[in-house]
This record gives C-alpha cells, structure tokens and sequence, in this order.
C-alpha cells in the first residue's frame, strides 16, 4: 500500500486566524508530508507494505528495531485525525450525544475542557493530548512523540498536537493560549461525535 497526504476539507486560510495559512503549509504540506514519503520508503517491498496504516502501528509498536516505522505511521495516523478533528468557526456548542456522554464521564463539560487542556499543558516536550474511548468509558490522556492511544487498546475520537510546529508560527510558546483557541474556536465536534460509535 503507497500511502499519501490527504486533502483538507478546508482551505489552507480557513482556520486562520486561529491557526494561520503559514502554519497549515509546514504542517500539513511539509511535516504531515515528510511522515509519509518516510513510511513508504521504510515499508517498501517488506510484509507491511501489504498492511493496513493501523496494523502498521500496532504491529511495530512492538518491536524496537521498527522504532523508525512507528514513528512515521503513528503520525500519518495522528495527523489525519488532527486536520478532522478542526473546522473553520469550530468550538462551541458540543452536539447533544457527546454532550451527555462527555457529562456521564466527566461531569460536566467544563471540567472535561480543564482536564483536556490540562493535558495537553502538562505533555512535556513533543506530544499529543487525547480523548478516546476506553472499554467504553471516555478518557483523556496525553502520549509522548508520535505515540497513540491505539497502542494502548483505546480508540482516539480528538487528538490535539502539542508538537511546536504545531503552534510556533501562531503562538511562539503560548501553548496555554494555543490549546484555549483550539478548545473554543477549531474543535470540529460534530466529527468527534461521529466517532463515539
């Protein structure tokens, strides 16, 4: 399988100025990019060029000397959910089945946004901040790297990227203001409902 770089459902100034047109053409062009040349020539004519991108992390988040390969494929994968996981205008009002559901497991959804934001503060270094579902109880946690929650038996349905190159360009190193912004005002949350089943 030759893995690619998928389109954005918005256009590289439709996020701005939350997240501007710069930071969308080194993310998503270069960096989201730069994974996948990786990954196909690391896969190329072995057992996992026939795998699935899944199988592909999960099967190599086990071994070590695939170290190389996980990184690349984990974060295809988490880059992938990153551009779904935004639209222009986003933020607001949470669609009323994730609403119930984030209240049921959280207790309220001001208290799911602190502990999400929180997560995302507290990830030393490079990361990513998640919300996934856990044996179907939502959680939130926060993976070093290229790491995922899909090698800890959970299904991520919102990831934030904590990487700098994530908010550099728009924040310097606000990452607090970053992740407020990409709280209230980018969260595509009809998607992230689509994801709970």
């Amino acid at each position: 399988m030759i893995f690619e770089l998928p389109k954005l459902d918005y256009s590289k100034t439709a996020l701005s100025p939350i997240m501007s047109e710069e930071t969308l053409d080194l993310h998503h062009g270069k960096h989201h990019q730069t994974y996948i040349t990786n990954l196909n020539n690391l896969i190329k004519d072995t057992e996992m060029s026939k795998m699935s991108l899944e199988e592909i992390i999960i099967n190599s988040s086990k071994d070590k000397a695939k170290a190389g390969i996980f990184n690349n494929a984990s974060q295809h994968w988490n880059h992938i959910m990153f551009w779904k996981c935004m639209k222009p205008k986003g933020g607001g009002l949470m669609p009323e089945k994730l609403k119930k559901r984030i209240e049921v497991d959280f207790g309220s959804t001001d208290e799911f946004k602190k502990q999400f934001i929180q997560a995302g503060l507290t990830q030393f270094g490079s990361g990513w901040c998640w919300l996934s579902i856990n044996s179907g109880k939502l959680v939130i946690s926060k993976t070093p790297n290229a790491e995922n929650t899909l090698i800890q038996n959970m299904k991520p349905i919102l990831g934030c990227d904590v990487w700098e190159h994530s908010y550099y360009v728009d924040y310097r190193n606000r990452r607090p203001e970053y992740l407020e912004n990409f709280y209230e005002k980018l969260i595509n949350w009809e998607f992230v409902e689509s994801q709970l089943d």
